[in-house]
């Protein structure tokens, strides 16, 4: 299959006809940055296979409901995934990775590389402690590099109203880190 045959609105609406093979195309093409989204979304490996899987049961279930017209298969997807981490996050049960201690690193330039852990750790406080949506509005458009077309759409939002939930994230994100503390 080639051209339009190939494309996600194709495999999706065979998806939704019960075509197990359009399926396992369209998981093997997406699944590798439904991890990886879910993964900078919860800050948790397990997690993110577990989300992923989910979101991919969802789209198998919920096929016939995908509307083309209303948003791209990507997007929908997104917004299902950032769904399924927000409630995960609201669950308790699992303690951040960063919290266990470091295996000491060999490498001469081992200084510099904990020097970078601590404040990727000390980002990643900051924006776990972020409210969901806005932590979903900078993962979605500076990690995962969404538009803010594409990311105001997964979250349901216009693109003022994303605009908006930016900048109070980034705002919170600033102050927090210039502080050394978590934002409020």
């Amino acid at each position: 299959m080639t051209g339009t045959e190939d494309s996600d609105d194709a495999l999706m609406a065979r998806v939704a006809g019960g075509d197990a093979d359009a399926f396992d195309r369209l998981a093997a093409r997406h699944m590798r940055r439904a991890v990886a989204l879910a993964q900078r979304l919860t800050g948790n490996p397990s997690d993110a296979d577990d989300i992923a899987q989910e979101a991919f049961l969802r789209v198998w279930r919920h096929a016939a409901r995908w509307d083309g017209a209303r948003a791209a298969f990507g997007t929908w997807l997104y917004r299902i995934i950032v769904n399924l981490a927000i409630d995960r996050g609201r669950r308790p049960g699992w303690s951040p990775l960063d919290a266990a201690e470091a295996i000491p690193d060999g490498a001469p330039d081992a200084l510099d590389r904990i020097a970078e852990r601590q404040t990727a750790a000390q980002v990643n406080r900051a924006l776990d402690a972020l409210p969901d949506r806005q932590r979903a509005a900078v993962v979605l458009f500076h990690q995962d590099g969404l538009s803010q077309r594409q990311a105001a759409d997964v979250l349901g939002l216009g693109e003022s109203a994303f605009a908006s939930l930016l900048a109070r994230a980034r705002a919170a994100l600033k102050t927090a880190l210039s502080a050394g503390r978590e934002p409020s």
